[in-house]
Formats: structure tokens, sequence, C-alpha cells
């Protein structure tokens, strides 16, 4: 589980209760198991929760990037990197920051309590597998694959980093 001051995120792992080196027919037959127990039609309607709903929901959503082993390894190294980046002093939403367009070019800046600001622009971004598009009065991040990944910022002046979480179709208002 990965463990945040405003975040707790369950990894796919942990939702078909199976081990990060698990071969794919663990984690099918994981799936398949978890699946049988959640699924909507094999739930008695009358004790149904929308929790029911949610649990069933992260259940395809984790076969869904770990039976696939191109969307796998970027889910994987995505992972490594959330646990390897040490203390972030704040975790935001690629929402909470602005956006700034400079000809080709699309800056998302976050100020920093130093007064300074967490930066990283489209072509960074798209380095990484993100891709920042500008519809209107809006910029939409697409993402290969479409579940949560992270990039860790570090201040332009002082020691701090923060913690961006990224959500497949996310827009943020220029």
């Amino acid at each position: 589980m990965l463990v945040g001051e405003n975040f707790v995120h369950e990894t796919y792992y942990e939702i078909l209760s199976v081990k990060e080196d698990a071969s794919y027919e663990e984690i099918r037959n994981s799936y398949r198991s978890a699946i049988l127990h959640s699924h909507p039609d094999k739930l008695n309607n009358t004790s149904r929760s929308s929790s029911d709903d949610e649990k069933f929901l992260k259940i395809q959503k984790a076969w869904e990037v770990l039976s696939d082993a191109e969307l796998r390894v970027v889910y994987d190294n995505d992972l490594r990197s959330s646990r390897h980046d040490g203390i972030t002093a704040d975790e935001i939403s690629i929402e909470d920051m602005s956006v700034e367009i400079t000809g080709d070019v699309i800056d998302l800046f976050y100020q920093c309590r130093c007064g300074d600001y967490f930066c990283v622009d489209s072509s960074e971004l798209g380095t990484m597998g993100f891709a920042l598009l500008r519809d209107g009065d809006f910029v939409y991040v697409k993402r290969l694959g479409a579940f949560v990944a992270s990039v860790v910022l570090p201040c332009g002046s002082c020691s701090l980093k923060t913690r961006v979480w990224v959500d497949s179709d996310m827009k943020i208002p220029i």
C-alpha cells in the first residue's frame, strides 16, 4: 500500500492478492477468483452496496493493467519510482497546478511554500509517458493505460519535493 499525507493507494497487486513478481498465470487465477466473489450478478441484490461495485471496478482495473505486459511494465516502473522518491512536502493532483502556454510548450507549475515553484513542461511529461493536449479553455492529460500514476517534482529553489498524482483523462483549466 502506498501511503501519503493526503492519499492512500492500494496497489493493483494488493487488490488481486498476489506478489509483485507473480506470473501471468498467478495473476489470472487470482483475478478469476476475485471477480467471482465480487461480480454484481453473483451478489444478492438486497445486500449489494456501492462499495461492492467499487471493489468490482478495482479488480477489473487491476486485471486490465496487470494482464497487459506493456501496461504492467509502466505500472511497475511507476510503483518503484513512487517508493524511491523519498519524502515529499506535499501531495497534489495535477488538476491543482496552474498552466502557462508558450508556443507549443505547456508549462505546469505549483507554488512552493518558499515562494518559488514546482514546475514541469509538456516535453518533460512526454518522456514520462504523459501527453498534454490543449482543447479550448482546458489542457487534457492523457497517459498510456488508464491508471493513476505520480511524478515527484523538486522545487526550483529549496530542497522540498511534491508528489503530483495523475489520472488518465484529467483536465486542467487554463
